[in-house]
């Protein structure tokens, strides 16, 4: 089953950050030039990454509450 364009983004917009970076990168054009294309080991590196997501092996972090946790402990590490 084919899906528009308009069902395809709002699936998009459904996405955590990691994941749409994930997409963004796999959707690229075939032409780009080869210095904008990525390696072998890291198209391996994200297959596996969404391979963890789909199958509920990575735990997927909030966006903010990760910053958060990330900001306090570096402002701990400072005192």
């Amino acid at each position: 089953m084919a899906i528009n364009l308009a069902e395809y983004i709002d699936a998009g917009q459904a996405l955590d950050v990691d994941e749409r970076e994930i997409a963004a990168l796999v959707l690229q054009p075939d032409d780009v030039s080869d210095s904008d294309t990525l390696d072998s080991s890291w198209l391996a590196e994200l297959q596996r990454r969404m391979d963890d997501i789909q199958n509920g092996h990575a735990q997927l972090l909030d966006y903010d509450e990760s910053h958060a946790s990330l900001r306090a402990k570096l402002s701990a590490g400072r005192q």
